[in-house]
């Protein structure tokens, strides 16, 4: 992992471990919890915070686990998670795969978005950006990990990675069903006084179709550059443009505002990326200006990144050579023979179905191994590489 130090979110003062299971500014200061090795610093939740050390230091974590499972970022409407249903997951995780369990945690269409995000268009648009710029980075650091779809690819390719997210049950589900166990992994708000990770610079600094839920951008960029410090990049992909409607909530922006924000950046169209991927070519960059009708933008920035985009060919966009290739699980065996497409729901059918890369499956088998041969139906992803436990 990136050995971050920690910082209080409130003051900025360095934390350090009063007890196994949590941290404390000073002797006297303020504590925090820190529950399945990944420590709970959220501003604004002294109340939920005092409630956890309580379980704690009373020798019940599985206690303390629930209650920071049922906690949600601010721009969350659905309903909260049944307390029952929670204490039977942290009961039986051993035994439950990453559907199920996001299905226990009531995340509903975040939950299908989660689950068939290795096929989704924004997430293969990230996977571009990343490639097409790649400089072959040591460490990475991404912002609203989610639950360490990049993180598990990364480090995959030997880069030692490291997270942070708003939600802590998030960062949970990537412990123990996607990217294992060695990322350090923070829950923080971005927005917080006092970013909780010492910034000591890494290569690659990243932040995946997120950027527009933040306020205060440019003080949040400002956090984001100096992580990656004096000779590392910036990889910020999905941003959505205020200027078209689009399917979720948070703070959009223009094609102005993406200019002003990077004027050291480079600036693509998503889908261009997306386009890219499928046709293992290089993307091809505009400007801002140039965008204003796009859906979203992705950004690359910052005196490290690789300063012309390469061909998509052989990078992250494509799974490693011998990996255990499943088809892709968003289809379902047609009456008429062959397969369709089942979409989770409505509202994912009509937000990704348009870009969507896979076509549709006629005949072949439900498992193959990732050879120079089966790579095309992999860059398409007809067949995608799933985690053990998905």
């Amino acid at each position: 992992m990136i050995p971050f130090g920690l910082l209080s979110p409130v003051t900025g003062e360095a934390l350090h471990h009063d007890t196994p299971h949590s941290l404390r500014e000073g002797r006297r200061g303020p504590r925090w919890p820190v529950v399945d090795g990944i420590p709970y610093l959220r501003v604004r939740r002294d109340g939920l915070v005092g409630e956890v050390l309580g379980h704690l230091d009373k020798g019940a974590p599985g206690h303390a686990l629930e209650l920071l499972l049922a906690d949600q970022d601010d721009w969350w409407t659905g309903p909260k998670a049944d307390p029952a249903t929670l204490r039977d997951l942290v009961r039986e995780m051993k035994y439950v795969n990453l559907r199920e369990a996001c299905a226990r945690l009531g995340w509903g269409r975040v939950g299908d978005y989660f689950v068939h995000r290795w096929s989704d268009p924004t997430y293969l648009s990230g996977l571009a950006l990343l490639e097409a710029h790649w400089n072959a980075p040591s460490c990475a650091f991404e912002l609203a990990c989610g639950i360490g779809h990049y993180l598990r690819e990364l480090q995959g390719r030997g880069v030692r990675v490291s997270g942070g997210d708003v939600v802590f049950a998030k960062l949970w589900v990537a412990r123990h069903w996607v990217a294992g166990q060695r990322p350090q992994l923070v829950c923080f708000d971005a927005g917080s006084p006092h970013w909780p990770i010492d910034q000591a610079p890494v290569d690659l600094v990243m932040c995946h179709d997120a950027f527009y839920f933040l306020p205060e951008k440019d003080r949040i960029l400002a956090c984001l550059r100096k992580t990656a410090g004096e000779e590392g990049w910036l990889a910020l992909s999905h941003v959505h443009n205020s200027a078209r409607p689009g399917f979720s909530a948070g703070h959009a922006v223009s094609a102005a505002e993406i200019e002003e924000l990077f004027p050291d950046g480079l600036v693509y169209d998503d889908d261009e990326l997306t386009r890219a991927l499928v046709e293992a070519r290089a993307p091809v960059p505009a400007e801002p200006a140039a965008l204003d009708h796009v859906e979203a933008f992705s950004v690359v920035c910052g005196p490290g990144m690789r300063p012309a985009p390469r061909p998509l060919v052989d990078g992250l966009t494509l799974p490693r050579e011998g990996a255990a290739l499943r088809l892709n699980p968003l289809y379902r065996p047609d009456p008429a023979g062959g397969y369709a497409i089942a979409w989770p729901s409505e509202r994912y059918r009509d937000e990704y179905a348009p870009r969507a890369t896979y076509p549709v499956h006629s005949e072949g088998p439900e498992t193959l191994e990732a050879t120079p041969d089966t790579l095309d139906r992999a860059r398409i992803r007809e067949f995608v590489d799933l985690p053990e436990r998905w």
